[in-house]
């Protein structure tokens, strides 16, 4: 493809602080419009891409008529906690686990050419696979043929074992001209060592005295289980008697290995991501690095805003090589 003219259009719901966007636009996808709830990480959007038709709102009271005709493709991930193994895994039990209905609405009065919905891992197991079947044939009973898989960011030049439901929908009128083929991983882990070279400073939320008393004692790639058994039960509580799971906690990651998933804080008791030789949380540009955010990609809003936008990002990278392969599939439906 060349030429602005023929450059797929998209709309992105749960936009957040931009990691599906910018890669999207990486791979050279056109959003004509961003939707986003959360000022923090709308006022991101803005701050990097002035250009940007960022609607601030709640999702619920956006019209997408207006779009109809106008737009081939639509992305984003309905708001993940209702199902992540790192939260309470409610699912349709908390509110915003119904959010996806909204995307649905979205691609029934757009009808996009090809959408993208990501989400979890843990959202398909949830409810025994009930929950995604529901979802699946909501996507279905609006004229779509979907299908889906579960890629590895490590494996997609991202340095974070960071597990993302891809599914992708193809509008039943023109499924039987284009097909979809998911971007192939790398043979090879993308490691932290490969990521966090020269990152520009930034701030961290410090560990208290206490806990950087706890996380001297761990070693790299370690966590609570490494601790000696009197400090270990002191600093776990009843988690201790858990057996071998919870091994986030008192986590230290090693260089050579991808980082585990990056979640809205660095340093929650449940998700902590001690940096390998210093005993502090990741700063905010080296959990964007980890996100594969360039450096040139500013957060705004407090701290805690900042973590929050980039632990809940879908990485760069493997936004930009999934909208690569969406492109191949539509460059021919684009005139």
């Amino acid at each position: 493809m060349s030429g602005k003219a023929n450059k797929i259009k998209g709309i992105e719901l749960f936009a957040g602080g931009g990691g599906m966007a910018l890669g999207l636009e990486q791979a050279g996808i056109d959003d004509v419009a961003f939707v986003e709830y959360d000022h923090a990480a709308c006022e991101t959007l803005r701050l990097n891409r002035p250009n940007w038709n960022v609607i601030e709102s709640d999702i619920h009271e956006v019209d997408f008529t207006p779009y109809f005709g106008k737009v081939d493709f639509v992305s984003g991930g309905a708001p993940c906690q209702a199902f992540s193994y790192a939260g309470k895994k409610l699912g349709f039990g908390d509110t915003r686990g119904t959010l996806f209905a909204e995307f649905a609405r979205c691609i029934s009065e757009i009808q996009p050419k090809m959408f993208l919905f990501e989400n979890v891992r843990g959202l398909l197991s949830h409810d025994h696979g009930r929950t995604f079947e529901t979802i699946r044939h909501e996507f279905i009973s609006h004229g779509y043929q979907v299908q889906y898989r579960v890629l590895n960011a490590s494996y997609f030049g991202v340095g974070q074992k960071r597990e993302r439901l891809i599914a992708i929908g193809i509008r039943n009128d023109i499924a039987d001209r284009i097909s979809f083929k998911y971007p192939i991983p790398d043979e090879k882990q993308t490691i932290l060592r490969d990521v966090l070279k020269n990152v520009p400073d930034s701030p961290f939320q410090p560990y208290s005295d206490k806990k950087k008393r706890v996380m001297e004692l761990v070693p790299p790639g370690g966590c609570w289980v490494d601790l000696p058994d009197n400090i270990a039960r002191e600093y776990m509580g009843r988690s201790y008697f858990s057996g071998g799971g919870k091994r986030g906690m008192a986590r230290r990651i090693a260089w050579d290995e991808p980082c585990l998933t990056l979640t809205t804080s660095p340093s929650q008791k449940q998700t902590e991501r001690c940096h390998p030789e210093e005993t502090r949380p990741f700063t905010v540009r080296e959990y964007a690095r980890i996100q594969s955010f360039p450096d040139s990609w500013s957060f705004t809003g407090t701290l805690s805003n900042q973590y929050k936008q980039i632990g809940n990002a879908v990485p760069v990278e493997l936004a930009r090589r999934i909208g690569e392969q969406i492109i191949k599939a539509l460059q021919k439906e684009i005139v």
